[in-house]
Parts: C-alpha cells; sequence; structure tokens
C-alpha cells in the first residue's frame, strides 16, 4: 500500500508516492524498540537519507534512536505504532521535503556547517530558500551531510589515463592476468590490430595547490567521516561519553571553549552532545569535569549559556549537574565546602538550576556521586540556602493570594473624631470603649515596619 508524499492532496493520479511506514515492536520492559522495517524504502521516495526521518521520529517522541545502516535497521526506542509514525512522518516531509512555495517534493537541501545554516533548492519551480533551523533535526543534518553515505570511502580528484607504454620489442609491460590494474579489453584490441605504435606515459600528476590539498583531503576523508559518525552512534554511553570527552578537550586545547566564546562553538558542542545521544542525560558532567574547578563561583556566569544549553528545561540533566558539582566539592573540599550556600545560590541566579529542582535535591541525601559523609556535610552546609529558597517560595506564594484575594470592608465604617465621642457619651451615657483607628490624612503615607530582604547578602 501506498499513500501520496503531501497526504493532503487527495488526488489519486498524484505522481509522488511513498510506501505505508512497517512497525514492528521488539523486545520488552526497558529495552522495548520500534525497528520501521521499511525506512530506506520510504527515504528513498521522499529523496532523503533514512537516518533523516528516523532521527526525526526520536526528536518528536523524546526517544533513543539507533542506525545499523549496514543491515538496514532504524530504531526508535519505545513502544510505536505505525499509524503514530506515519503522523510524524507528515510532519517531516512539511519541514524537510516539500517546497514552501509550490508543495512539490523534488528538493535537495544543503548544509552549511560552517554558517549553521541548510539551503533548499526545489528543482520543479526553481524556489531557493533557507529553513528554519529551530527544529532539533537542523543540528544532525548539518552534521550528516545528504550527500554523504556510510561505509563509502572518498573518491580521489585524479584520474589516470588509460594508457600504457609499449616495451622496446612491442608487447605491453607485464601485468599480473588477476591485478586489478590490468586493462584486459585494451590488451585484446592492440593484438587484434596489431597496434605496436608507442603512446605516452600514464600522466600520474597532481595538484599540490594549498586549496587543491584541502579540497582533495575533504573528500577523501567524507566516507571516513560518515562512517565514524555512524559508529559512534553504536557506542555504550560511557563510550560515547568519552567521544565527547575528547571532543570537548580538543575545542579546549584549540582555545575555542573558553570564556566568552562565541555562541556558535557553544552550540556545536550541544549538537555533538545530540548526535551522540547524551545531551539530555550525562553530557552536562563532562562539562563540570573540563570547565569548572576551585573558581566555579565566578565560572557559572561565565559559562552560563553553554551550562543552560544542556540544562534549560530538563530536571534529569539538572540533577547530573548537581552531582558533578558535589564531586568536585568533595575533590576541593577545603576550599568549596564552606562556599556550598554561595555556590547554590550561583546556580539558581543564573538558571543553570530550577528551584524546583534544588528544594527536590535538599530533601534526600544521596551517595550516589560522593561518599554518604560528604553528601551530609553538603547538604548541612546548603541549609541556609534551602531555608531561604523556601522562605521565598511561601512569601511569594501569599503576596500571590492577596493580589488573587478580594478585600471587603463597609463603606459607613467612618474614623470619628474626639469630640463626636464626647457627644456620643454625654447623649448615650455610655462610655466610649475604645478610638476608632486612625486613617492616614491626605498626602500623608502609612510607615511599614517591615523590611526587605536581601538576597544578595546570603
Amino acid at each position: 500500500m501506498s499513500y501520496n508524499v503531501n497526504r493532503n492532496v487527495m488526488d489519486a493520479f498524484y505522481r509522488y508516492k511513498m510506501p505505508k511506514i512497517m512497525a514492528k515492536v521488539e523486545g520488552k520492559g526497558n529495552g522495548i524498540k520500534t525497528v520501521v522495517v521499511n525506512m530506506s524504502d520510504v527515504a528513498k521516495a521522499l529523496g532523503r537519507p533514512p537516518t533523516y526521518p528516523c532521527k526525526y521520529f526520536g526528536c518528536e517522541l523524546g526517544a533513543q534512536t539507533q542506525f545499523d545502516t549496514k543491515n538496514d535497521r532504524y530504531i526508535v526506542n519505545g513502544s510505536h505504532d505505525a499509524a503514530k509514525l506515519q503522523d510524524l512522518l507528515d510532519g517531516f516531509i512539511k519541514r524537510f521535503v516539500l517546497c514552501p512555495k509550490c508543495e512539490n517534493p523534488e528538493t535537495v537541501l544543503f548544509p552549511n556547517e560552517k554558517k549553521g545554516i541548510i539551503k533548499q533548492s526545489c528543482k520543479a519551480c526553481g524556489h531557493q530558500g533557507m529553513l528554519d533551523m529551530k527544529h532539533k533535526l537542523t543540528t544532525f543534518i548539518l552534521k550528516n551531510h545528504p550527500d554523504t553515505k556510510p561505509n563509502t570511502p572518498g573518491t580521489a580528484l585524479t584520474k589516470r589515463k588509460d594508457h600504457s607504454k609499449k616495451t622496446e620489442n612491442g608487447q605491453k609491460d607485464s601485468l599480473r592476468p588477476h591485478s586489478p590494474r590490468a586493462d584486459k579489453s585494451d590488451a585484446s584490441d592492440n593484438d587484434m590490430n596489431g597496434d605496436t605504435e608507442d603512446v605516452d606515459d600514464e600522466d600520474w600528476s597532481l595538484d599540490v595547490s594549498e586549496e587543491a590539498m584541502k579540497a582533495r583531503q575533504k573528500i577523501l576523508t567524507a566516507g571516513v567521516k560518515s562512517l565514524t559518525i555512524t559508529n559512534d552512534i553504536e557506542k555504550t554511553q560511557s563510550e560515547r561519553l568519552e567521544v565527547f570527552f575528547e571532543y570537548c578537550k580538543t575545542k579546549i586545547d584549540e582555545g575555542e571553549l573558553k570564556p566568552g566564546a562565541k555562541v556558535s562553538i557553544y552550540k556545536d558542542i550541544a549538537g555533538e552532545a545530540e548526535r551522540l545521544d547524551i545531551k539530555e542525560n550525562k553530557a552536562v558532567m563532562v562539562l563540570v569535569e573540563l570547565l569548572l574547578d576551585e573558581n566555579i563561583i565566578k565560572q557559572i556566569p561565565q559559562y552560563r549559556i553553554l551550562l543552560m544549553l544542556f540544562t534549560h528545561g530538563n530536571p534529569k540533566s539538572q540533577k547530573y549537574f548537581i552531582g558533578a558539582v558535589e564531586k568536585l566539592i568533595e575533590l576541593n573540599k577545603d576550599t568549596l565546602l564552606s562556599k556550598v550556600p554561595i555556590i547554590f545560590k550561583a546556580m539558581y541566579d543564573h538558571d543553570v538550576i530550577e528551584e524546583e529542582v534544588l528544594l527536590d535535591w535538599g530533601k534526600k541525601v544521596s551517595k550516589k556521586y560522593v561518599s554518604k559523609e560528604t553528601a551530609a556535610e553538603i547538604h548541612a552546609k546548603a541549609q541556609p540556602f534551602l531555608k531561604w529558597l523556601q522562605e521565598a517560595e511561601v512569601e511569594e506564594t501569599t503576596e500571590e493570594e492577596e493580589e488573587d484575594g478580594n478585600v471587603e470592608f463597609d463603606v459607613r465604617a467612618k474614623s470619628e473624631s474626639l469630640k463626636e465621642q464626647e457627644a456620643k457619651k454625654a447623649v448615650d451615657n455610655q462610655p466610649v470603649v475604645a478610638e476608632a483607628p486612625k486613617t492616614a490624612e491626605p498626602g500623608e503615607e502609612e510607615e511599614d515596619d517591615e523590611s526587605d530582604l536581601d538576597i544578595d547578602n546570603l
């Protein structure tokens, strides 16, 4: 069974067709996964590598993906039915396949990793434009160009001329019969025609200019780079974390990863973590190990943008970050233990860790990252900050309730002067029990005895 590539088109004679997605659920429990059986066929109909729609499924479902191009297996973790994946595929087609002008699927993508953009060209109407780079898949596309094929070596820039030198006796230079360089067709032709005319030597000349060498190096290593990317995804999480560590270490050694670096460098690092499927897990712990030390209080605001690319809106990554900071405090106990409240306040003030995660962390002493004794000491030192955080939350809640509530009052209740009270006493012959509250005269302001809490003096 097949569908129209653009399923909004109901024309039965629509020329662009694609096969229906076939999904197979394997495993059980935590190991359950969905294999898209005909991912290659579907991707071929769309003119895109099969890794693109598969990775798109993972982005939309929040699941990890696996690619085994050699055995043609494309896997999305979790249990997902074919109908759900088919609906998600419509979103992929709209974003990354159809031309925004004529809605024709005859488009080609041109990723520019250096500029961080992806251009799209339509063969049908000639429209050219740029893709919306907000979707997570764009990072994957920039790292995996559509024209590179995994497991395929690069192509050479030089070509050997189909000539060979004659020997003095009029015979060809001897080559082993089964040698790949032996041109049997030419040998048979020469034998039949009796051609003994000398020809030029083989031309193995090579352009050795700097530009040619760079171009040659890029093309020759394209296949190897694609193969490396594929193999990285198939590694265990520990191995992928090691790959990420070496990647960041290289950036540091080259002077690219430093305080005040370009945002594009930070995005490249986040993109590499996403490619390795560790961005939402322990990748942030690698950053703590490489970038933070005894000067963590100053370094958190310096690397705020990079850290937020990993922790913002991700409680799981935030917990890993706190765990890594605990380990850092343990390694520098003499220097950092006394500064625990300031460290945690810096994480909170610069939006690296959210309030809910910090309060949840404070409820339980865990020995997951450090010894139980050290964890207890860190929690004890953090209590002033946690107490302030809880009180601030209560005050904020109270203020919100007061703003939302309606204040009831009696319009007939007015303050009475002393003379009015005495006159009333003479008439009613009753003692004045209490003086009515005095209202503020116009222009006067009521004094506020409550002092504001300065959070910066914590």
